[in-house]
């Protein structure tokens, strides 16, 4: 799918969508997707300036945010809040990756890892959530996993351990929130293209005695439809979890993968 409609979910209209990582990649094309939608969305991303909620002349919202720090978390939901309403969806994107395999791995990758995925996976849907249950309202938390929270793949152990915490996060926190009509679901891309799958592809070919180019040539190969995935068909399943079509849905991690994983 190389682009999401702009009317196929009128029950998105006006509804308060906060998007990490919204500067690039995935976290990109679920912006633009909940935009066309009619949705109030905020782009939260370390690479927007300080300064607080900023409005841009396409209407989306920008805020500086780094999803690590627990108290920058806070203020940045009490700032939308305040500006726009209670987020009614958290689309949570934002993530990092470092290639080595597990036994060149140093301790500072494996920290980096952990805290981007899956600490900030779990500190923003855990003030997303205090804010919908304190204004009794129901939601929306769809974390962006992968299908490496489902698989294992050399060069990449920090990164595989921290997306199957963020399933293991998604499972949890549904069962704990669903008697608030609070859904949590994780999307697990596959091999989808971003400038974050290039850096991994030239820094997996150090590791693996591989060029960049001959990895995307195996990547290509290993997806049964034939082609890696776009940011528009991960944000088009994002679309789809915040919707009312998915109002009976929680606790899964849906993958997007073009067929390359199938559990």
């Amino acid at each position: 799918m190389s682009e999401v409609g702009s009317a196929v979910f009128p029950d998105l209209v006006g509804r308060v969508v906060l998007v990490t990582g919204g500067a690039s990649g995935i976290g990109a094309g679920a912006v633009a997707a909940f935009a066309a939608q009619g949705a109030a969305v905020v782009n939260a991303d370390l690479v927007h300036p300080a300064g607080g909620l900023a409005r841009g002349q396409d209407g989306v919202w920008a805020l500086r945010l780094d999803v690590t720090d627990e108290n920058a978390v806070a203020q940045a939901l009490a700032d939308i809040a305040a500006e726009l309403g209670v987020v009614d969806v958290l689309v949570h994107a934002a993530g990092t990756s470092t290639m080595a395999h597990a036994v060149e791995t140093t301790a500072a990758e494996w920290d980096v890892n952990l805290d981007v995925n899956a600490k900030g996976s779990f500190l923003l849907a855990k003030h997303v959530a205090r804010g919908l249950r304190a204004a009794k309202r129901p939601g929306r938390i769809i974390l962006v996993a992968s299908q490496a929270g489902k698989n294992g793949y050399r060069g990449m152990v920090a990164y595989v351990a921290s997306k199957h915490a963020v399933l293991g996060l998604t499972k949890t926190m549904a069962v704990e929130l669903a008697p608030d009509r609070i859904l949590v679901n994780a999307i697990c891309p596959g091999i989808i293209e971003t400038p974050m799958k290039w850096r991994e592809r030239e820094e997996g070919a150090v590791v693996r005695g591989l060029t960049a180019s001959a990895i995307e040539a195996e990547d290509r190969s290993q997806v049964p439809l034939g082609r890696t995935g776009t940011p528009a068909d991960v944000a088009s399943v994002a679309l789809f979890l915040a919707s009312d079509l998915a109002s009976y849905l929680t606790g899964q991690g849906i993958n997007v993968t073009g067929g390359m994983t199938m559990h």
